[in-house]
C-alpha cells in the first residue's frame, strides 16, 4: 500500500523545503473530511470532474493513449504531488498508472490510506515533499500539480523541483488561481465568507499567480507550456466547466519535460 513510514518521514528533513508550515497546519485540521462531498472540500469535489477531464485528456494526448480502452495508463508512473485525501490519485490509478501521492501535511495520509485500502486500490502514499523527491532521484511519467503552487513560500523553487521530478518528455499538469479582483471576490469572499464552503483563510489572496506569471515561472523551472484553460463556475447550474478563454478565476496549466 505505501512505504515504510521512516522512509517518508526522512524526505520531510530537506533543508531546501519550500513548505510553509502554517499552510500545512490549515490543511491538517481539515483531513478527515477531505471524502465528504458536502464537507469543507466541497468546492474540490464540485470541481474534481473537470479536473479529472482535463487530466485524462492530456494525458492520452501526450502519451498516445485510448481512453476508451481499459487501463489506458498502464506503464505510467505518476506523481500526485499535494494529494490531499487521494481525489486525484484514486481516479489515476483505477485508470492503471502507478501512483505516488505525496503530501506535507502527514495528517492527510492516514484517510487517503485508508480510503484507497477500501476502494481495493494500490496507491503509494508518502509525507514528503516535491524537494526530498527531487533529491532522492525519483522520476515520473506525469505530475500533477494541482492547487499547490498558492500554498508555497517559494513558487520557482517548488515547480524547479517538480521539473526535476519529470523524466525527459515528462508532462506536468499545474492549476491554481489567478490574482486580480474577481479571485478575490469569488475565491475568498465567495468560497469561504459567504458560501462557508472553506475556512477563512484557507487562501492568501497575495499568493494566487497571473496565468502570465505562471507561464513565465514554468519556463524559468525548465518546462515548457504548451496549453492553459480555465476552470469555470456556473452560478446558475452549479456547475464546471472548462474554459478556452475565461482564465479569470481558476485555471490550469500543461508543461513539458524537453
Amino acid at each position: 500500500m505505501s512505504k515504510p513510514k521512516e522512509h517518508t518521514e526522512t524526505g520531510m528533513q530537506t533543508p531546501q523545503s519550500t513548505v510553509d508550515p502554517s499552510e500545512i497546519a490549515k490543511f491538517e485540521a481539515m483531513a478527515a473530511e477531505w471524502w465528504d462531498p458536502n464537507g469543507k472540500f466541497k468546492p474540490l469535489h464540485m470541481l474534481n470532474p473537470c479536473r479529472l477531464d482535463y487530466i485524462t485528456q492530456q494525458i492520452a494526448g501526450e502519451f498516445d493513449r485510448d481512453l476508451t480502452k481499459p487501463l489506458p495508463f498502464t506503464g505510467l508512473r505518476l506523481l500526485d504531488i499535494g494529494c490531499g485525501g487521494g481525489l486525484l490519485s484514486e481516479p489515476m490509478a483505477r485508470l492503471g498508472a502507478t501512483v505516488v501521492g505525496a503530501d506535507a501535511a502527514e495528517g492527510n495520509l492516514p484517510v487517503a490510506r485508508i480510503h484507497a485500502e477500501q476502494s481495493g486500490l494500490d496507491i503509494d502514499y508518502r509525507h514528503t515533499t516535491a524537494e526530498a523527491l527531487a533529491e532522492a532521484g525519483e522520476q515520473f511519467d506525469v505530475v500533477l500539480n494541482m492547487e499547490v503552487v498558492e500554498h508555497v513560500a517559494d513558487p520557482l523553487a517548488y515547480l524547479t523541483a517538480t521539473q526535476q521530478l519529470l523524466r525527459p518528455g515528462g508532462l506536468q499538469i499545474c492549476s491554481t488561481i489567478n490574482r486580480n479582483a474577481k479571485s478575490y471576490a469569488m475565491a475568498i469572499i465567495g468560497a469561504e465568507v459567504i458560501m462557508r464552503w472553506l475556512p477563512r483563510g484557507t487562501h492568501e489572496w497575495a499568493k494566487f499567480i497571473t496565468p502570465d506569471e505562471l507561464f513565465d515561472l514554468l519556463s524559468q523551472a525548465g518546462l515548457s507550456p504548451v496549453d492553459r484553460k480555465g476552470f469555470l463556475f456556473n452560478p446558475i447550474t452549479w456547475g464546471w466547466s472548462i474554459s478556452e478563454r475565461d482564465l479569470s478565476v481558476n485555471y490550469v496549466t500543461a508543461g513539458i519535460k524537453r
